[in-house]
């Protein structure tokens, strides 16, 4: 704000997201269900995030917001591509976790259908699903390897977050690691060396991408880069084959997508658009819209509407107490 000049008269309106999963109780109001992605700060869950990040502003007495928008990250990508695009009903994040919302008839949703009938708006709800804990329940084991378990085990929170682990980018290189390490311990690669490669944590999800650019990019015949990760990993016997082996490969709907594998995965765009293109009906259409701009754009954009529905409401208020 001081590098811009903003010096405000009044309270400065702000719409944040909230990665989380969030029992949300209005527009300013969530209560945190659980961490997720390895994140475990005591004394948070339960409570309002609204509430502890406008304690928490207060302290600094240097700076004074109005809260008026609280969204699932998700919801903002929706929110920021719709802005752009206005066949936009999903908004995915596949990011550090990963999480959709989707658009949704207020008739098809029975809970909340009696408490939001009669408000006056749109019969239309955003859905956010949470599908990071989807194979909780067990649903996905026909798929779970027994590296997914290991990644599970090691985690903050087993059992928990199936489908986020299999795919986000908190665990996406550990679970490479796990792999290497399995093939290692075979004799399969870096001369059975295991030393290196056993450390938890020590190959990150950045090094998949990388990898995967020296398949589509001109060094696929010497691997560069591959060869780069495994030695500053300290693998010290890799060999040409280890590094080949490591890099081993409706209605018109807009689809808004935000994270860091979508955005920088090499692959992943195209692999997700095959896997949708084959199992959807052969007359829907669909469209892949990266946020260019973030869910912070779309947070900023429901702040603003709120802010304009907030604004008559208080005009009427002052109004009647003047008659008064």
């Amino acid at each position: 704000m001081d590098e811009q000049g903003i010096a405000p008269t009044k309270k400065l309106p702000l719409g944040f997201t909230f990665s989380f999963p969030c029992k949300q109780q209005g527009l300013t109001s969530a209560r945190l269900i659980r961490w997720t992605k390895e994140f475990n700060l005591t004394g948070c869950e339960g409570e309002d995030i609204c509430a502890m990040l406008k304690d928490a502003c207060n302290r600094r007495n240097d700076i004074s917001l109005d809260f008026v928008a609280l969204l699932n990250d998700t919801v903002g990508t929706l929110m920021a591509c719709a802005f752009k695009e206005n066949t936009c009903q999903i908004g995915i994040v596949i990011g550090n976790g990963t999480n959709a919302c989707y658009m949704e008839q207020l008739d098809r949703a029975p809970k909340l259908q009696a408490e939001l009938a009669d408000d006056g708006l749109p019969d239309e709800i955003i859905i956010n699903t949470e599908w990071g804990a989807f194979g909780d329940d067990g649903a996905l084991k026909f798929i779970y390897t027994s590296f997914d378990l290991q990644v599970d085990q090691g985690s903050l929170n087993p059992g928990k977050q199936t489908f986020e682990k299999m795919i986000s980018g908190v665990y996406m290189g550990e679970l490479v690691r796990t792999i290497l390490e399995s093939l290692a311990k075979e004799n399969l690669i870096f001369g059975g060396e295991l030393e290196e490669i056993s450390r938890k944590g020590c190959f990150k999800s950045r090094y998949v991408s990388d990898i995967e650019e020296d398949l589509l990019g001109e060094d696929e015949k010497t691997f560069q880069t591959t060869n780069k990760i495994l030695s500053e990993l300290g693998v010290r016997n890799q060999c040409f084959a280890d590094c080949a082996n490591v890099a081993m490969q409706r209605p018109m709907v807009t689809v808004g997508i935000d994270g860091s594998i979508y955005r920088y995965h090499p692959l992943f765009p195209k692999l997700l658009d095959d896997k949708i293109a084959e199992l959807i009906d052969e007359n829907l259409r669909y469209k892949l819209m990266l946020s260019e701009d973030g869910s912070g754009i779309g947070a900023a954009a429901v702040a603003a509407v709120a802010v304009r529905m907030k604004e008559p409401k208080e005009e009427e208020s002052e109004s009647e107490n003047i008659e008064n």
